[in-house]
């Protein structure tokens, strides 16, 4: 089977994601309590029972958002015979989602993981003041030009381009005030749409340094294999399967770009066309139909798509 398996980022979080999953199959409900006893609290039931503010808290959402992809990956592991070293190609996730690619790959085990993501988002959130950082998407706009106009609205300040999503959406970030310059200087140059988005701290800039070196810290205390198929990396656009260059790698993407439609480019140039989004939502599916042509894309997040899965493969 020539595929990927693909793991959603922040952003795809909402209040009962995986509880239809852990009431529905006995390996996603070990998965949810793993992740609990690994953080030492019942995250389990934020996701499922809310308060929603609670459950978008960065130091929340992630490992949230790990764990279901992590239960998905288990249940189709145990009700469809999924092995990733024989039925995929390639694993790769969105920002977050890298640690879910990861750890589904078993180069992180999954407590490892969900206590990673835990100091990643807290750290993240606590490297710069709330409100002092923004981030915004430009929609209709090249990489490129993106890329210039954050250069032209930085004026001694930061703004980068954060996320290449494909299809002409490319997400700045950096100081509130070079962002929101960003925002209109895009829109001068002929961006669709151009708006600020509701974040709570400005991701993937070189202001999320302090959570760069939190990670580099935390990583250096985990054991970390080589996976069983190799990640397509956020920074590098790239396969890699080496356990110093994928830490190195998960340090970069603290304040480097994430390069997804390079990612979703590599993958589908070796012949993939399958692309299998394990996980909460199905952004990163749409995403994919966009930026390779010819590729087909299955959002796996609940029973019935366990089911559809199934199904699919016959």
């Amino acid at each position: 089977m020539s595929a990927a398996f693909i793991f959603p980022g922040q952003g795809s979080q909402a209040v009962g994601m995986g509880k239809a999953l852990a009431e529905a199959f006995a390996p996603a409900r070990a998965v949810f309590e793993e992740v609990d006893a690994a953080l030492g609290e019942k995250l389990s039931a934020v996701m499922w029972e809310g308060p929603a503010d609670k459950l978008q808290l960065t130091e929340n959402a992630q490992p949230a958002l790990m764990a279901v992809s992590l239960a998905v990956m288990r249940v189709l592991e145990a009700e469809a015979g999924i092995n990733l070293a024989r039925d995929a190609k390639f694993v790769a996730g969105h920002s977050l989602g890298e640690y879910s690619a990861l750890a589904a790959a078993g180069a992180f085990t999954l407590s490892d993981t969900a206590k990673l993501l835990r100091i990643r988002g807290r750290a993240m959130q606590q490297a710069v003041p709330v409100g002092t950082g923004a981030m915004a998407a430009l929609l209709g706009l090249s990489f490129e030009e993106v890329a210039a106009v954050a250069q032209e609205a930085a004026q001694g300040q930061v703004c980068q381009a954060a996320n290449d999503n494909g299809a002409g959406q490319v997400v700045v970030s950096g100081d509130k005030a070079a962002v929101e310059r960003a925002v209109e200087i895009a829109k001068i140059k002929g961006a669709k749409r151009a708006m600020l988005l509701p974040v709570s701290a400005p991701f993937h800039c070189a202001l999320m340094k302090p959570a760069a070196e939190a990670m580099a810290q935390a990583l250096a205390k985990i054991a970390v294999k080589a996976p069983v198929v190799p990640v397509v990396a956020n920074v590098v656009a790239k396969p890699v399967s080496d356990p110093g260059e994928i830490v190195r790698n998960l340090v970069a993407q603290v304040t480097g770009t994430v390069r997804w439609r390079e990612c979703v480019e590599c993958i589908a140039g070796t012949g993939v066309k399958t692309f299998y989004e394990l996980g909460a939502g199905k952004v990163l599916t749409g995403l994919v139909k966009r930026i390779a042509d010819g590729a087909t894309g299955m959002a796996v997040g609940t029973p019935d798509d366990v089911a559809a899965f199934k199904a699919a493969r016959g």
